[in-house]
């Protein structure tokens, strides 16, 4: 495995993720954030929550974010939505979403599987929190990475604070 988690998907790969990400929020006033690193130190919930403080994804205005985190040399991943989407969807929602990606993860389509993942949130946070005339995209749609020396260090850091 590389140093670089960023070198998991090749760049059509992150591409057509990005633009996953805009189509579900082109019809939401929902964010949607992809965080990839190497390794998972401790429970994969647990490090998505300090991921989602760190991209200060608690901080939209309707408290509607949706992180899809992924630790890809320990194949491990979570979909962790902010309270405002975790009140109206089911409890199980995250998990029919999580068990969809996983089939295809295991064909080894991995941008195919997360593509799909972002679009059916998009679904839900489009039926939740639609569009309005006056939405601004509050967080960037691009992927983030973390895992290498230096992301590691300030992940040290984050987890202390």
């Amino acid at each position: 495995m590389t140093d670089s988690p960023k070198a998991f998907f090749t760049l059509p790969e992150q591409q057509g993720i990005t633009r996953a990400i805009r189509e579900a929020e082109s019809q939401t006033s929902g964010e949607i954030r992809i965080h990839l690193e190497n390794y998972c130190h401790g429970e994969v919930l647990d490090r998505a929550a300090a991921v989602f403080r760190f991209l200060k994804m608690h901080r939209t205005q309707l408290r509607n974010g949706v992180l899809f985190y992924l630790s890809v040399c320990d194949r491990k991943f979570a979909i962790l939505g902010d309270i405002g989407i975790n009140q109206v969807v089911p409890p199980n929602f995250w998990d029919e979403i999580k068990t969809g990606m996983q089939l295809r993860f295991r064909e080894g389509k991995f941008s195919e599987g997360l593509s799909e993942g972002i679009l059916r949130a998009g679904e839900a946070l489009k039926k939740h929190f639609p569009r309005q005339k006056t939405d601004v995209n509050e967080l960037p749609d691009e992927l983030s990475f973390g895992g290498t020396q230096d992301e590691e260090r300030k992940r040290k850091m984050s987890d202390k604070g």
